[in-house]
C-alpha cells in the first residue's frame, strides 16, 4: 500500500481544472506581485473567518513576526507562550530581542495551560500567544480574561487549525485567530488551507493595526518609497494567492472530510489498550490538522517503527520541548521544568489523514495498530 500522512496530489486532481485555470488567468496578466488575486483572496478570507481585516504575508512565521512588530513591543518586553509548540513560535519572539516565557500545556487539549499563565506573569510581560495545536483551540475565554486583567496583548498562533469555531460561556462562536488582538497562520502545503508554495496571513479587527501590520509587510510603507516605520519584504505572491482562492471554497469540505477521518480511528482505536486518544474540547470544534494520540508505556517509538516497517508513515509533533532545545535554554529551566510537555514528547504520534484518505487506507492502518498492541 501507498500511504500518505498528506495526499496533496489527489487534492490537487479533484480540484484540477479550477487550479489550472486560476494559475493560467495569472500567467496571462503576469502581475505576479501584488495582482488583484492578492486582495481578492485576503478580502474572502477575511469574510471566511468573519474579521474586519485579513493582511496576507510570505508565510506563517512571518505572520507571527509582523503581528509582534506590529504591537510594537520592545527588546526586552516578554511574551508567554506554551513550550510544547513548533519553534517558530518562540523563534520570532527571540529575533526580536524579546523574552520567550515558557508554560506548560494540559495533557488532554495539548494547549497551554491556562491554569499556569498568572504565576508567569511580571511587570515586563506584554503579550501571550496561545497556539491552536493539532487542529483545536486553546481555552480562549479564560485566558482573555487573564489577558483584560493584566492588560496583555494575545497573538493566536493558528496555523494549525484555521476553521475551528470556539464557543464562549454565553453561547456566541468565534474562528480560531479573530480571538485575540491578531491572530496568525500558515499557508504551507499540507496545511488545511494550503498553498503550493509558502504563504501566511494575519486576522486583525482593529483598522489602525491592521494597516500598520499592511505597512511592515511592505517595507514598512504605505505609499511607495515612503518608508515611515521599520518593515520587512513579505509577500503572498500573486500565483499562491490565486490557488488560495480555489482552496479557501473548498475549506468546510475538507474540514468534513478530515472529521469523518478523525471519527473512523476515535471509534476503531477505542478499545485499544496503551494509546490514548485526542481529546475534543467541549467548547472548540476540531478541525484535525493532525490525529494524534498518546501511546504509553514508553513504546512510542517502538509503535512508530512497527508501522513504518508495514508501510505506514508517523510523525512526531514535537520530540524536543522547546526548553530543552539549545538555542531555547534557560538557567534553571532544564528537564523535568514542564512535566507535562516532556511527557507529551515521549508519547505523540500523529497518525495519517487529510482530505483524500481511502477507507481501505485508514482500516489497514488501524488493523496494524490493533495488531501491534495484541502482539
Amino acid at each position: 500500500m501507498n500511504i500518505a500522512m498528506v495526499d496533496l496530489h489527489g487534492q490537487y486532481e479533484r480540484i484540477r481544472e479550477e487550479i489550472n485555470h486560476a494559475i493560467q488567468e495569472v500567467l496571462d496578466s503576469a502581475a505576479f506581485i501584488n495582482g488583484p488575486q492578492v486582495k481578492s483572496f485576503a478580502q474572502h478570507l477575511a469574510e471566511y473567518n468573519g474579521v474586519e481585516h485579513a493582511v496576507t504575508c510570505a508565510n506563517g512565521t512571518d505572520a507571527l513576526q509582523i503581528a509582534l512588530m506590529a504591537l510594537k513591543l520592545q527588546p526586552g518586553d516578554e511574551v508567554i507562550v506554551p513550550v510544547h509548540t513548533y519553534v517558530a513560535t518562540a523563534e520570532v519572539i527571540a529575533l526580536l530581542q524579546l523574552k520567550p516565557v515558557f508554560v506548560d500545556c494540559v495533557a488532554g487539549r495539548f494547549t497551554i495551560d491556562i491554569s499556569q499563565i498568572e504565576e508567569k506573569i511580571t511587570p515586563r510581560t506584554r503579550a501571550i500567544v496561545p497556539v491552536h495545536l493539532y487542529g483545536q483551540c486553546a481555552d480562549m475565554e479564560p485566558l482573555m480574561e487573564i489577558a483584560r486583567r493584566h492588560n496583555l496583548f494575545v497573538v493566536e498562533d493558528t496555523a494549525q487549525a484555521i476553521g475551528a469555531d470556539y464557543t464562549f460561556s454565553d453561547g456566541h462562536t468565534q474562528k480560531a485567530g479573530c480571538i485575540g488582538d491578531i491572530g496568525t497562520t500558515s499557508f504551507f502545503p499540507s496545511k488545511n488551507l494550503g498553498c503550493y508554495g509558502d504563504g501566511g496571513a494575519l486576522f486583525i479587527r482593529d483598522a489602525r493595526l491592521a494597516e500598520r501590520a499592511r505597512m511592515i509587510a511592505n517595507h514598512g510603507q504605505a505609499i511607495k518609497y515612503h518608508h515611515d516605520i521599520v518593515g520587512c519584504n513579505s509577500r503572498l505572491d500573486t500565483l499562491q494567492a490565486a490557488i488560495l482562492d480555489v482552496k479557501l471554497r473548498y475549506l468546510h469540505e475538507y474540514t468534513a472530510a478530515r472529521n469523518r477521518v478523525a471519527d473512523r480511528y476515535d471509534r476503531e482505536l477505542a478499545g485499544v489498550k496503551g494509546i490514548i486518544l485526542p481529546e475534543r474540547a467541549a467548547n472548540s470544534t476540531h478541525v484535525f490538522h493532525q490525529y494524534t494520540i498518546r501511546v504509553g508505556n514508553h513504546r512510542r517509538d517502538e509503535l512508530k517503527t512497527f508501522l513504518q516497517a508495514e508501510g505506514i508513515p508517523t510523525m512526531i509533533y514535537y520530540p524536543i520541548p522547546l526548553h530543552l532545545q539549545p538555542a531555547y535554554a534557560m538557567e534553571g529551566q532544564g528537564k523535568g521544568s514542564y512535566p507535562v510537555s516532556e511527557q507529551l514528547s515521549e508519547e505523540v504520534l500523529s497518525l495519517p489523514i487529510h482530505t483524500e484518505m481511502k477507507a481501505e487506507d485508514q482500516e489497514y492502518i488501524i488493523r496494524q495498530i490493533k495488531a501491534f498492541f495484541n502482539s
